[in-house]
């Protein structure tokens, strides 16, 4: 029998790691089943809520229109006088999809504080369950109030709520008894049932007939389940059942629902598993009684059929609800005008015209059309006050130093942005279209992003919280979810795979998926599954468990596993955040708590909320720091907002290529563009930045061609020149398409911006119906049909890849700044670029690497000359950061940098430590300065002798400190006493005697350094093999993981040292290892099968310099192409070996005494003692190539002597810049 029925309490995901179930999902079976509604009621929280309303509308919107068309053919049916089979039967459809009809009931299940919310004392109150629903939109409200609070100021363990609260906010909510973990069913578990009614009671009063008593029945016989579950509900239901009878309330029967259908039993028992942390296997743990899915309404009379009434009266429940929106049209926040203006309106008109006399002096009519224009459009929209906003905390952040970019996105194309401070691009001069930004044919959003430095960006949230009231200003969640590799991995640790199994399983999963229809596919572990041969072998292999595995994590992934908070979205609003949308709270990075809204970015604004983001770039912090740089170096004050947009410097470097480090334009391919465009104008830089993507790519070549005249520039219809000059005839933005569609076929302003969504997203109708319109308003300009239809047929090419160029143009010139600096102040740009990657040791590694390629050598820490981070010294070297030794804090740092400034530079090791506040004093601080390098510029001490021990096993670092401790103790003293005299001789003299160590071997050396700065600075283990591996190898190991497999047979050399080597175990039981080398450039692993394992396992000692021959092969005929290994030697035995000769090239008339005197000297210089190996000397013939630039001709002469090529060698020929080429053997 189908009784009527509908499900009220109900968890989804959203009950994170305790509900498995998608909204979606839920909302699909229930509308299957014929319930005409549905609740949701997550724990704690009501973060599905909005996903749950938007799925039921879109839903009910299709069911609707379905209703329509049935209803409008039922009535065309009665018109013509249809038969009654055919009226009935149209009746009968319309009745069908009423049914189908679904109701969204917005709840939680609230965690109730037994005393109040604000007592956080109590480890076991954290808080009992109760079921709330919203009936109507006060209602709604009243629980957003509710759940926000719990929050913000209740929650201890968990968001909890209190009695007093919920009463306060009772209009508009329903509310019942809940599971066991209720108020009622626990006092009746404890015997005290007295207290029990006493509590309905309370309730019954304050809520009347909207007060429900819950009861529950999940008998089971499910292995592996919770049977003691069953065995406490039935006891505790009669007394509910009493009590609810005796008392008039009415009874809900509920399932507590936790995932979809009853197959998913087995995932939620899992998904438990990851969220306590147990073993499946764990006899003790968390256990549900696996009743709880979503029972269909025969499921549920089965259990209660003894009492009916408990499932009828969920539709009471139902019919109490009203159907109401929790959208709202944007609610724009109040912005404080200043006395004398009483109107948004008129103070952005004030404002907007004092900041174009600011950018252009008097404006011209062509100005003040624009922003006429823009004015009047943003006031028909309503949106006065948010640019008011926007420019307030922008002017905020620059009058507090924060560096603010130029802009992003659209909003670049507004003029009144752009006189208001809000942007920095004259839009105007760039031809940037405020309509591209807001359209005036509809209203939609204003979305200005807004770049911040890293460090600014805190700075001026601040302000705005200040300003706007922290209860106004609130971050946007983010939901984390298992995705494709975390799945595997959590399922296999509570499965108890082994930990090797379960990395091996992930890495199956391929960094790009197989292509379907053209089409890569997601990396879901679905796609994996039906597409990936691997996987196939998985699931259908012997091991069990790896198939439960994988089964299971199938069934896992995709749900919510964390949440997050939104990287820049803000939310300001005009009144307090929880009037519209419920929030939570989550941690900052500084330990204070944010203000979080409970629906994503993605939903929040159709709440009526506006949304900013304010964006972190790393790019603008590298601006400001190498700003700070130049004035403390140089004492020049850069403009960086003003800088000359013709710097010849600069577009030299981008001629060159020279751009590593640089923003956007720092690529290897874009390097490339960039020596064939040899750009000298501002307006290629943006056509550059605009064209280097996928798809636009292929169009650079004919733009570089046109450029330099070797390909025509033709225009299709004359006038089309005015907007596509500066691009040389090429169409690349979408701006010169809007633009070119007003000039040729009178479109508004509105309409074109209409044609570049319709083009961008494809919207064949609307598109249709624009090219209708181009073609006769061309036509109407007595332009050809013929040539118009090729216009347009080039744009739908086109149209898809054509970029925005108003980001285009702020991104342009954010990079020209960094050309700009890297160009005109090269030690102090690259430094700011150190600083700001310090953390990245891959990319610092490559900075360092460009640094070294524009001769700025890169020093280490030293306490004469280092700064905070990374600086430059009075000879133009940068030297590393005292803040970046591992353990050295910033209070240390700065009692060093203050020092040194009050009284000079540290004379030696003594004059630091009395001079440095003996505060920041102690022996880890010197020991870690020590084995940096910080001390190596202070004469008579080297690193070794800081951990000298004397007679009574004391360091001299010890004795330092101590001493550091007694001679400031002893001058504070003698200068606070009577006299104030102070005699430095008499309390230097017990300075500790300086005992002389054994100096360490270099590599153990650059091994602690590297384990105090994250890198070796100093020099490298690999120095001695530096030519070798630069020449000798035919990659470096970067280059030879970038390239991936090359031809099979092919041979590859490769160099470095082993910094790890472990031996593991297969399936099958054999060993195997895992040799982990690294080289200047990188690291790579190299597994060792069989006999490899064998013959090269003895290499396998850290610190080993190795070369490693081999190819790409297969193992098998149907195997993968890998890398096979055939042979590895010790690097020191290949001394000499490698490379057969240098050859140095030179103009015969260069062929000098000059010449002749630098070759003795390089012939002269004593053999390096590391070059003597048991084979020879190492050396190589040098060979000199005389060069006849007449006849072009050279002939190669053998000078008869060999070199030690070593590092220093080629250092000092690439110093002197010489010409000249190492042969591989």
């Amino acid at each position: 029998m189908q009784q009527p029925f509908i499900h009220l309490h109900v968890h989804t995901q959203y009950s994170v790691l305790d509900g498995q179930a998608s909204v979606s999902a839920l909302v699909d079976k229930a509308i299957a089943d014929g319930q005409p509604a549905l609740a949701i009621t997550d724990h704690g929280n009501m973060f599905g809520i909005k996903e749950f309303f938007n799925y039921a509308k879109k839903v009910n919107s299709k069911t609707k229109d379905a209703i329509a068309k049935a209803e409008a053919a039922l009535s065309k049916a009665r018109e013509e006088g249809a038969d009654v089979e055919t009226i009935g039967s149209l009746q009968a459809e319309v009745g069908r999809n009423k049914a189908r009809l679904l109701k969204p009931i917005f709840g939680c299940e609230m965690y109730v504080a037994q005393k109040s919310l604000h007592e956080h004392v109590d480890k076991r109150d954290t808080g009992r369950h109760l079921i709330v629903l919203a009936k109507n939109e006060q209602g709604y409200h009243n629980l957003v109030k509710i759940v926000s609070q719990a929050w913000t100021e209740g929650f201890y363990s968990h968001p909890r709520t209190d009695k007093e609260a919920i009463a306060a906010h009772r209009e508009g909510l329903i509310v019942c008894s809940a599971c066991l973990g209720g108020e009622i069913p626990k006092l009746i578990m404890s015997g005290d049932i007295e207290e029990a009614e006493r509590q309905v009671l309370w309730w019954k009063e304050i809520f009347g007939d909207d007060y429900y008593i819950e009861i529950q029945r999940h008998q089971t016989d499910k292995p592996g389940a919770n049977r003691e579950t069953y065995e406490i509900q039935e006891p505790v239901n009669v007394e509910l059942i009493r009590i609810a009878r005796k008392h008039g309330i009415k009874i809900i029967a509920t399932n507590d629902v936790h995932f979809v259908n009853e197959a998913d039993a087995e995932a939620h028992d899992r998904l438990i598993c990851v969220s306590t942390g147990r073993f499946l296997t764990d006899e003790n743990r968390m256990r549900y009684t696996k009743q709880e899915w979503m029972k269909t309404r025969a499921e549920m009379y089965d259990i209660f059929a003894d009492i009916p009434e408990a499932l009828s009266n969920t539709l009471e429940i139902m019919d109490k609800v009203g159907e109401y929106t929790i959208d709202h049209k944007p609610i724009l926040p109040n912005f404080p005008l200043p006395d004398g203006f009483t109107d948004n309106d008129d103070y952005l008109r004030y404002l907007t015209y004092e900041g174009a006399k600011r950018r252009w002096g008097t404006p011209s009519p062509e100005q003040c059309e624009r922003i006429d224009f823009e004015l009047d459009t943003i006031k028909n929209m309503g949106f006065p006050g948010y640019f008011l906003i926007v420019q307030d905390f922008i002017q905020a952040g620059r009058d507090r130093g924060v560096s603010i970019g130029p802009g992003r996105g659209s909003a670049a194309g507004s003029a009144v942005a752009y006189c208001l401070g809000i942007t920095q691009i004259d839009p105007i001069k760039y031809d940037l279209l405020f309509e591209r930004f807001l359209n005036p044919d509809r209203i939609s959003l204003p979305d200005i992003d807004i770049d911040f430095d890293d460090d600014g960006r805190s700075d001026v949230l601040k302000y705005v919280t200040e300003k706007y009231g922290a209860e106004k200003v609130a971050h946007i969640i983010t939901y984390g979810t298992m995705a494709a590799k975390m799945a595997i991995k959590d399922v296999a640790r509570i499965e108890q795979l082994p930990l090797a199994e379960s990395n091996r399983l992930t890495k199956l999963i391929p960094r790009h998926m197989p292509e379907v229809n053209g089409k890569e596919l997601k990396p879901t572990l679905k796609n994996c599954y039906e597409h990936v041969q691997e996987f196939k072998t998985e699931l259908t292999g012997p091991n069990e468990l790896v198939k439960e595995t994988l089964k299971y994590a199938k069934e896992l992934e995709g749900n919510v596993r964390g949440t997050g908070v939104h990287a820049c979205g803000v939310i300001i609003g005009r009144d307090d955040i929880t009037d519209w949308v419920p929030v939570s709270t989550a941690t900052d990075k500084d330990g204070s708590k944010l203000l979080v809204t409970q629906y994503e970015g993605s939903v929040i604004e159709e709440t009526g909320l506006i949304k900013m983001d304010f964006l972190g770039l790393k790019t603008l912090s590298i601006i400001k720091e190498a700003i700070a740089n130049i004035k403390l170096t140089r004492g020049v004050d850069v403009d960086i907002d003003n800088i000359p947009i013709d710097d010849k410097p600069t577009y030299q470097l981008y001629c060159e290529g020279r751009t590593t480090g640089t923003f956007q334009f720092e690529s290897p391919g874009m390097q490339k563009y960039l020596r064939e465009l040899q750009p000298s104008v501002f307006e290629d830089l943006i056509a550059m930045n605009a064209l280097y993507r996928p798809g636009p790519m292929s169009y650079i070549p004919d733009f570089i061609a046109r450029k330099h005249g070797k390909a025509p520039i033709i225009y299709d219809i004359p006038i089309m020149e005015q907007y596509l000059k500066d691009t040389y005839g090429v169409t690349v933005y979408q701006e010169q398409v809007m633009l070119l569609s007003r000039l040729l076929a009178n479109f508004t302003r509105g309409e074109s911006d209409t044609l570049r969504k319709a083009m961008g997203k494809k919207l064949i109708d609307k598109m249709m119906a624009l090219k209708e319109k181009f073609l006769k308003g061309g036509q109407a300009n007595n332009h050809d049909p013929e040539v118009l239809e090729k216009i347009w047929s080039d744009w739908e090419k086109f149209a898809s890849y054509a970029f925005n160029k108003s980001h285009a143009t702020c991104y342009s010139w954010v990079a020209f700044q960094t050309a700009y600096l890297k160009a005109n102040y090269p030690a102090e740009y690259m430094a700011a670029v150190l600083s700001r990657n310090l953390n990245d040791i891959t990319k610092l590694t490559n900075f360092m690497d460009e640094c070294k390629a524009m001769h700025i050598s890169v020093k280490g820490p030293d306490v004469n000359e280092s700064f905070s981070a990374f600086g430059v010294n009075k000879d133009g070297d940068i030297r590393f950061g005292l803040a970046g030794v591992k353990g050295i804090g910033q209070n240390v740092v700065n009692a060093i940098i203050s020092a040194r400034n009050e009284g000079g530079p540290f004379q030696n090791i003594y004059d630091f430590v009395e001079r440095v506040d003996r505060s920041n004093i102690n022996r880890r601080n010197i020991e870690g300065l020590a084995l940096a390098g910080a001390f190596d510029s202070l004469p008579d001490i080297k690193r070794e002798d800081f951990f000298e021990a004397n007679i009574k096993g004391e360091t001299f670092a010890e004795q330092l400190s101590r001493y550091a401790q007694s001679y400031q103790n002893a001058k504070g003293s003698m200068e606070n006493s009577l006299f104030g005299d102070f005699d430095s001789d008499l309390n230097t003299a017990g300075r500790p005697p300086l005992k002389p160590a054994t100096l360490w071997p270099d590599i153990e050396k650059l091994e602690r350094e590297r384990d105090l700065v994250g890198m070796y600075l100093s020099g490298h283990p690999l120095d001695p093999y530096y030519v070798e591996l630069r020449y000798g190898c035919t990659h470096t190991i970067k280059d030879f993981v970038d390239e991936g497999p090359l031809d099979e047979n092919r041979p590859v050399v490769l160099g470095g040292m082993v910094i790890d080597y472990q031996v593991k175990q297969s399936r099958r039981g054999g060993s195997f290892g895992v040799l982990k080398i690294e080289d200047y450039t990188g690291t790579q692993e190299f597994t060792l099968f069989g006999q490899d394992f064998i013959d090269y396992g003895k290499y396998g000692i850290n610190g080993t310099p190795v070369l490693i021959r081999g190819h790409y092969g297969r193992r098998f005929a149907n195997s993968d192409v890998r890398f096979q290994i055939t042979s590895i030697s010790l690097l020191a035995k290949q001394r000499g070996k490698l490379i057969d000769g240098l050859t140095i090239s030179v103009d015969a008339d260069q062929a000098n005494q000059n010449f002749h005197s630098i070759l003795r000297d390089f012939i002269s210089r004593p053999l390096p003692a590391d070059f003597v190996t048991e084979d020879g000397d190492g050396r190589c013939p040098l060979y000199i190539r005389l060069r006849d630039t007449q006849l072009g001709r050279s002939l190669k002469l053998a000078s008869g002597v060999k070199l030690a090529v070593d590092r220093n060698l080629i250092v000092t020929l690439e110093e002197m810049e010489m010409d000249f080429e190492v042969s591989r053997s």
